[in-house]
């Protein structure tokens, strides 16, 4: 009597660091798809004023910044033109890296039920959460585009870089968000400290006040935060003004290895991600 031969197939994530899942990233790839459009269905619904929410965040940020740090504070006279319009481009881009980071911070556990019903790859659910924030800053910029020629500012030249630092953010937060992430899974009081941290954060990044008020011989030192880097580019890029080659290349240099240490501990601990959420 013949026996039959039975397999079974055994999935499980990694146990030690193998390297970014690329090919099992693309397999899933309609799934992150779903991930993106989900989070975006879920902040518009049931709003009244809708997408204009990422307007008014950054429009209301920029006039109590304008007041209390611009004028009370006189930060105001190191910019040359308009503090408000050199606040508000900082704003546009710190307010997605912001959100992108709290909401991928938070979105393992935010899906618990699926992490603990079903397998795909865990790395999908933080970068959803970034990529969703893409639209909140497309509309931001678009109505930067609209103050320009009120505060008749024209685009620079080096605008075509620009999108070269939004991805940089991107990394940066990808990084941050995959790191909270998996330790909020394990310590749950790291959602609070997350909160804490962008506060901080936002007051060591040039979004305020230039950079020429950070001496130079601190200047290195202060660019290790990756979003340094980033703002300045990113802002000197939409109203000119010199790019820093140090600051940039040291952001983008930050945001790499923050981004493999990151992913290397999400690799770590993805496995206990089931039992523990």
């Amino acid at each position: 009597m013949a026996h039959s031969i039975q397999r079974k197939l055994r999935i499980e994530p990694a146990g030690s660091w193998q390297g970014l899942p690329l090919t099992e990233l693309w397999r899933y790839r309609e799934l992150l798809y779903f991930f993106v459009w989900r989070d975006i269905k879920v902040r518009y619904k049931q709003t009244v004023l809708g997408a204009m929410w990422a307007i008014i965040q950054p429009v209301t940020t920029t006039l109590l910044f304008t007041v209390f740090f611009g004028r009370l504070g006189g930060l105001s006279k190191q910019v040359s033109g308009s503090y408000p319009l050199f606040v508000y481009v900082g704003l546009s881009l710190w307010t997605f890296y912001s959100n992108a980071l709290s909401l991928a911070a938070n979105s393992l556990v935010g899906s618990s039920h699926l992490i603990s019903k079903v397998y795909f790859p865990r790395l999908l659910i933080p970068i959803a959460a970034i990529f969703s924030g893409l639209v909140d800053f497309a509309i931001a910029f678009a109505f930067l585009l609209v103050l320009m020629p009120v505060y008749h500012v024209a685009p620079a030249p080096q605008i075509l870089l620009l999108p070269l630092f939004v991805l940089g953010t991107i990394v940066v937060a990808a990084a941050a968000g995959t790191l909270f992430s998996a330790l909020i899974v394990s310590y749950r009081d790291f959602r609070y400290v997350i909160t804490f941290v962008i506060q901080i954060w936002l007051f060591a990044t040039p979004v305020l006040y230039t950079l020429d008020i950070i001496p130079a011989k601190w200047r290195l030192l202060y660019g290790l935060n990756p979003m340094v880097g980033m703002i300045v580019g990113f802002r000197n890029s939409v109203l000119g003004g010199p790019l820093p080659g140090d600051l940039i290349a040291l952001a983008f240099t930050g945001a790499a290895v923050l981004l493999v240490l990151a992913l290397r501990y999400f690799t770590i601990v993805e496995r206990r991600f089931a039992d523990v959420i």
